[in-house]
């Protein structure tokens, strides 16, 4: 820990260069410092230009975490010291993971990310989580990660080794269908992406169609991807499931509260089938309205060794088929009994985590009624309706941005960020 710093949690008012300086001594005198926590505390304008002063000479840092520092700040601040913070960290050369979550950056402060996300060649994870980005500022964000492709190639040309941006995490940002566009060309550029977090962020069947057929497709080295809570219904369930093939590499696939519905859950379950993604070890499919039949082949897929024998933990709690269906007490003998004879095999997963293993709590199904007949035929319905549709957007990019950012934290971005934090990247 001799190279970490941290205020981390201190609730600091940092207004000026005085206020900083009482803190700042640790970081002023180690010239090996490798990670700096700065979260939970709030700064200003010129506690921030000094403090940039300082993290321009670090030149062995590799992680910044400074999520939530403009806590009660105005929109006029800051743009000013954001700006002062990137435009330091840029010339650190070796920072490969900047942790940015529960700021606000709407499209009257996202300006300063610009220059950092298109510019930053040694950049590999970015966490963009909670900001109130809003469908304009997100497609700013994503078209700046398209150009930091751009930069990348110029710098490997030039004999430069240079890192491929591997995590993307950018959910609860409401960026709706009208942003999908960039981001489908930010992946397409970034196709060696391993790990994307786009959860809670208003984007409709359209747009998630879009960006998975025509953008997360081409990410082939894909091993976590998490959609919850958006709108998929049938029609972008259908391009998931053909789709996936092409992730050979998938780990986790979040697509739990995204109304998959009776019909998605069985193309989905189909394609799982299929055997081409062997490697899968979690699947959260739960408050999806799958019906018994779209249970059942999620199970057989589930139970087959040929297609994901690697398989530890499924969430399904909120859809709507039986506690003591059949199929669903295989799924969770055959868990219980892969975590008992090869828990050893997963040497990054805690036995004792109850969350990684096994099948969730079934405590808010939902019966079966006969209206379910009735919406899988509007499913399919609707499924006729959408191919070939291009997507609208369906949001005014002014009216979003009158939204306030959410004080609530997500605690597994959170955890995540500060993992990679702590991990060796080469």
């Amino acid at each position: 820990m001799a190279n970490v710093f941290s205020l981390k949690g201190r609730a600091l008012k940092l207004n000026t260069a005085a206020d900083l300086e009482a803190h700042i001594q640790p970081l002023r005198d180690n010239p090996d410092i490798e990670e700096i926590h700065l979260e939970g505390n709030t700064i200003g304008v010129e506690a921030s230009a000094a403090l940039a002063k300082i993290l321009e000479t670090k030149h062995n840092l590799r992680y910044a975490n400074l999520a939530d520092i403009f806590t009660g700040r105005l929109l006029a601040e800051i743009p000013q010291a954001l700006d002062s913070l990137l435009t330091a960290l840029l010339k650190c050369e070796k920072l490969h993971t900047i942790n940015l979550n529960d700021n606000a950056f709407g499209l009257n402060t996202v300006e300063p990310l610009r220059p950092f996300l298109s510019q930053h060649v040694p950049l590999q994870h970015l966490y963009l989580n909670n900001n109130g980005l809003g469908p304009a500022a997100g497609t700013l964000v994503a078209e700046s990660l398209a150009q930091l492709a751009e930069k990348k190639e110029q710098a490997r040309k030039a004999g430069k080794d240079v890192p491929h941006l591997e995590t993307v995490v950018c959910g609860r940002n409401r960026l709706e269908t009208g942003s999908m566009a960039a981001w489908v060309k930010a992946y397409t550029a970034n196709k060696h992406v391993k790990t994307v977090k786009m959860v809670q962020n208003g984007i409709r069947q359209e747009g998630i169609a879009m960006l998975l057929q025509q953008g997360l497709s081409a990410c082939q080295e894909l091993k976590i991807l998490d959609l919850q809570d958006n709108t998929f219904t049938s029609s972008a369930s259908k391009t998931l499931a053909t789709i996936l093939p092409k992730w050979p590499a998938l780990l986790d696939l979040g697509v739990g509260d995204c109304l998959l519905g009776a019909r998605g859950g069985r193309h989905l379950g189909e394609a799982l089938a299929q055997g081409t993604n062997t490697k899968i070890e979690v699947l959260r499919l739960q408050y999806n309205e799958i019906d018994s039949t779209g249970v059942k082949a999620i199970c057989d897929a589930a139970l087959s060794s040929k297609a994901m024998p690697r398989l530890r933990r499924v969430e399904l709690n909120g859809n709507k088929f039986s506690e003591e269906d059949p199929n669903v007490e295989k799924v969770r003998e055959m868990l219980a009994g892969r975590k008992e004879s090869a828990g050893e095999e997963y040497p990054e997963v805690d036995e004792d985590d109850e969350e990684a293993w096994g099948l969730d709590e079934l405590d808010e199904l939902d019966d079966e009624d006969e209206d379910d007949d009735e919406e899988d035929g509007e499913d399919a319905q609707e499924e006729d309706e959408f191919d070939g549709k291009e997507g609208k957007v369906l949001k005014e990019a002014d009216e979003a941005e009158s939204e306030p950012v959410s004080q609530k934290k997500d605690p597994d971005v959170d955890e995540l960020a500060d993992a990679l934090g702590k991990t060796e990247l080469k």
